[in-house]
């Protein structure tokens, strides 16, 4: 399964003090880092994390067509929090919190949102169906 993934960003100290709030609202913080490089959050050394990074060839990042991050979380109402709390920072709304597709409950319950750099991101978690 994922390890971990990398976010480009330009500007490190933005990207990481966003990434700061953003994750102790759920209580996971810094792990491993390298100055002017990249930060990288996850709840513990071995497990799945996600960073922030100038990108290694030094030319401009860029935000990927199609890529995403999607972050687990226990419920819709952690979902909600999350992204929230994301849009609070300054990110930007992708799509609300609720199920998806929406004519469809399968159970999948998620809120989309781009972060400071156009990344986009999305929380989820899995509802049981009846």
């Amino acid at each position: 399964m994922i390890g971990y993934v990398t976010l480009g960003t330009n500007d490190l100290a933005r990207a990481a003090a966003y990434y700061d709030a953003l994750f102790d609202s759920i209580g996971i913080g810094r792990y491993m880092e390298e100055e002017n490089y990249f930060v990288a959050w996850a709840q513990e050394p071995n497990s799945p994390s996600v960073g922030v990074a100038i990108p290694f060839d030094k030319q401009s990042a860029s935000v990927g067509n199609g890529t995403m991050v999607a972050l687990f979380m226990e419920s819709p109402e952690k979902v909600q929090a999350f992204h929230k709390k994301a849009l609070e920072l300054g990110g930007s709304d992708e799509g609300a919190p609720g199920f998806r597709p929406e004519s469809n409950n399968n159970g999948f319950y998620a809120g989309y949102f781009r972060d400071l750099d156009g990344n986009k991101l999305n929380a989820f978690c899995m509802v049981p169906t009846k």
